[in-house]
């Protein structure tokens, strides 16, 4: 049975960790081998199991394993060539040894190194069910897009590896004073980069792998739950659910009463806003959501009649239609309004825009020279027409 895939993302503080576990524990409860990972860098799954959580999948209850993915141990094994070179270029131009440190690691590659561990977690195969506490949304949908840029990589840079070390390394000595990567660095980057799509096809599996986005009744976190919904989609990653964590309930008394009723405007809202998804709840508990019995409490309190294991929503990702007329491309794009999308061609891929997130769709080689000619956005799905050049007139 392949490894089914339950990832938890939504902005800081709304209890992402706290649902992430208590889902865990309930699978496991179920008989399945369950492993919860955190790539979070706050490292407070431990503290809401209530036990130690190592860097390796520890024993934490029956059929369940706890792992907070270190970002140091990661960078070590998939950047350690790469960064040794570049603190080294960094250090014989007159940086500090220790500036030169922090910049040989680029902005979110230690958060990135940790997603790339749940492809050889889901490939080992010794669990039935991985649940993950992602970073916060921002930090998640960033990471997003660098299987775009693998790509690039992969296909521009790599065959032209022998031009690179053979033609400008003596340019590169003589005029700019630097060293460029030898071999072992170029081949490190390029083991990254195909770890890195080999990532966007576990994230894009929808039979196996679902997001979850969790929010509270709060309008400013709906609305970035809201965009992240979009983003999502336009990445080809499934979202199955939505959790509306910390609502307050009917008994909460006067103090709290009108807190409570804002919560009901903004939950009716989210439910209108993100049909047909399920939209699973948690009360505001009387106290702090750690250790086994209240994560136990939260797993009852959400999924009653619902196994979480499952895939709770399935619906339109992507598609692509080819006949002799030309191709049709389906993109969900959720909650987007038309003025928020754009489309172009660049070479061979189709740029798509939605909000400010871009996302670029590589178009296979029998059509990769067709050219948008009609899209129409509709109950949130982006429908582009794609026709082959026109015949160039005999006359």
């Amino acid at each position: 049975m392949a490894t089914r895939i339950v990832l938890y993302t939504g902005k800081g503080g709304v209890g992402k960790t706290s649902v992430a576990a208590a889902t865990a524990r309930r699978i496991a409860a179920s008989g399945l081998r369950v492993l919860v990972v955190s790539t979070d860098p706050a490292h407070s799954l431990a503290d809401v199991l209530g036990a130690e959580v190592g860097a390796d999948p520890t024993p934490v209850a029956p059929d369940l394993e706890a792992l907070q993915l270190d970002d140091r141990s990661e960078l070590t094994r998939h950047w350690s060539a790469v960064r040794d070179w570049a603190s080294r270029t960094l250090v014989g131009r007159g940086v500090d040894r220790i500036s030169a440190e922090e910049l040989s690691v680029p902005p979110g590659l230690e958060e990135l190194l940790s997603l790339l561990r749940l492809v050889e977690l889901r490939d080992a195969g010794d669990h039935d069910v991985i649940v993950v506490d992602c970073a916060p949304t921002a930090e998640t949908l960033r990471l997003l897009s660098f299987p775009d840029l693998a790509h690039w990589w992969l296909s521009r840079v790599v065959p032209r590896q022998e031009d690179l070390l053979g033609t400008v390394r003596p340019l590169a000595r003589a005029v700019l004073d630097i060293t460029l990567p030898d071999r072992t660095v170029l081949d490190e980057v390029a083991r990254m980069m195909e770890s890195l799509l080999a990532m966007r096809e576990l994230f894009v599996d929808r039979e196996h792998v679902s997001m979850r986005l969790v929010t509270t009744a709060d309008r400013v976190v709906v609305e970035e739950a809201r965009r992240t919904y979009t983003a999502l989609g336009l990445h080809g990653v499934a979202t199955d659910a939505v959790i509306v964590n910390r609502l307050f309930p009917e008994d909460v008394g006067p103090y709290f009463a009108g807190w409570r009723d804002q919560q009901q405007e903004e939950l009716r809202g989210i439910e209108d806003a993100f049909a047909p998804l399920p939209i699973l709840q948690a009360p505001y508990f009387d106290r702090e959501v750690v250790g086994t019995d209240a994560l136990d409490r939260l797993g009852d309190a959400l999924y009653a009649g619902v196994h979480p294991e499952d895939v709770l929503h399935v619906g339109l990702s992507r598609e692509l239609e080819v006949d002799e007329d030309g191709a049709r491309l389906r993109i969900a794009v959720p909650l987007a309004d038309r003025e928020d999308v754009s489309l172009r061609r660049a070479g061979d891929e189709l740029v798509v825009e939605v909000g400010g997130r871009r996302r670029a769709v590589l178009l296979p080689p029998a059509i990769a020279h067709y050219r948008p000619t009609g899209a129409s956005l509709r109950d949130g799905v982006l429908d582009v027409t794609l026709s082959p050049p026109a015949a160039p007139d005999p006359a």
